[in-house]
């Protein structure tokens, strides 16, 4: 690891993947094929080639299909996050985790596709990292670059990089990659059992400690089996 705050990531990998319905019938959603491998299989080579060497991936819907997936891998070093019992949810999941988790540790949703701009995500999101100020640090994408997305967006940055909410009905600049940058100190006190991170993503704004960093790159939103095609020609044509 260089030039990297962490040499971990979280990859969330547990829900049910109701929106990618039929094809998560019978396989978890990070098992769906995207331009010839699995969703997760995306995510994990791209830890590879930033130089993290260790995943932590939580397991929950169609676990045993996951993590045999899982085993067959070489790299990177992955610990399974046992969620069979009970899904955690994005927060949940996290604190159980933290157990193998460093502090801080990379965090990311395990369908995320994307293509980097003139630096890899991880070592923008290193560059910017300052443990004093920020509980979180999100990476965050304007419309132009999210590709596949048709909401409003997330959130608002101000001049230092602070988060805050998109205010009903209006639209916000920037959409949440489902790529962050996280200290232990985000998950204290936190709630028991599943629970969404945006509970302590709210606490981090009113405390000003949640800051977003743009990304420069092209990121693709992968939710539904309608996203696949577009997102496999964009791939092509890279």
């Amino acid at each position: 690891m260089t030039g990297l705050a962490s040499d971990t990531a979280m990859v969330l990998a547990a829900g049910m993947g109701k929106r990618m319905r039929p094809l998560t019938a019978t396989q978890p959603k990070p098992m769906v094929r995207v331009a010839g491998k699995p969703l997760i299989d995306h995510t994990l080579d791209r830890l590879v080639e930033a130089g993290i060497d260790r995943a932590v991936v939580n397991v929950h819907y169609l676990a045993d299909n996951l993590e045999a997936h899982l085993k067959s891998r070489k790299a990177p070093q992955i610990t399974v996050s046992d969620e069979r019992a009970q899904l955690l949810e994005t927060g949940g999941g996290m604190v159980k985790a933290q157990g193998d988790l460093p502090d801080p540790f990379f965090c990311l949703n395990s369908d995320n596709i994307w293509l980097d701009g003139p630096r890899d995500c991880f070592t923008d999101l290193s560059a910017m990292w300052d443990p004093d100020m920020m509980d979180a640090l999100l990476l965050v994408v304007p419309h132009k670059k999210a590709h596949n997305f048709r909401g409003l967006g997330d959130f608002n940055l101000d001049e230092l990089g602070r988060v805050s909410r998109r205010t009903e009905a209006r639209l916000a600049p920037f959409i949440f990659t489902g790529i962050q940058l996280i200290s232990k100190r985000l998950l204290r006190e936190a709630p028991e059992g599943p629970f969404s991170t945006n509970t302590l993503w709210s606490r981090a704004i009113e405390e000003g400690r949640l800051y977003g960093v743009p990304f420069t790159g092209e990121w693709f939103e992968v939710g539904t089996p309608e996203a696949i095609p577009p997102t496999e020609a964009a791939l092509r044509d890279v």
